[in-house]
């Protein structure tokens, strides 16, 4: 039975697509964008949420005071204030991303598209050439697992990454090094 599979223009796409249909990647919600102290203010307030992020960021004045600042937005709040305020807001806007699980980081990775080592490239995942089988259990998920968390893991610095960190380390540095140059891959974890 085949398992989840990502597919895209490069390996490093394929490899987005797949971990983003197992994990929610750290993103932004839509809901937070207000601009002026106030309106942050006002949409932080209405939670739990909001409140503990103004409590993380250091915002310590009394009810009376966040009530005066609440019914009037025009109220001389002092620029301190306002960069705390704003700081939560940031700071509860962000949602982070879900850890890289396990049966992805011990998985084992069928790799179908052009795949190249030295002066051998073929198409893998063929009825000619069996797809590359990579065990990412022997490879070295850390800085893979760090961008993600920082949400600094994009297509290109994925690819480049598994390539040095989980391919390498499972089947060595091929004839001279592994390159994925097609315009199609998929895939699939097992």
């Amino acid at each position: 039975m085949a398992g989840p599979t990502g597919r895209g223009p490069s390996l490093g796409a394929a490899l987005g697509y797949l971990l983003r249909s197992q994990v929610t990647p750290r993103h932004r919600l839509s809901t937070y964008n207000a601009r002026h102290w106030h309106a942050q203010l006002s949409q932080l307030t209405g939670t739990r949420r909001g409140y503990q992020a103004l409590e993380d960021a250091g915002l310590g004045v009394t009810t009376q005071t966040l009530i005066n600042w609440l019914s009037d937005p025009e109220y001389n709040v002092r620029r301190s204030y306002q960069d705390i305020i704003h700081t939560a807001y940031e700071n509860a806007a962000i949602v982070p991303a879900d850890p890289i699980p396990d049966h992805v980081k011990r998985g084992q990775f069928e790799i179908s598209g052009i795949v190249k080592t030295g002066d051998d490239e073929r198409e893998r995942g063929t009825r000619r050439a069996s797809p590359l089988r990579i065990d990412a259990s022997r490879g070295d998920w850390s800085e893979i697992e760090r961008l993600w968390m920082t949400g600094d893991l994009d297509d290109d610095t994925f690819e480049d990454h598994f390539i040095d960190d989980i391919i390498v380390a499972d089947i060595g540095e091929g004839t001279d090094g592994w390159d994925f140059p097609g315009t199609a891959y998929a895939v699939e974890l097992r």
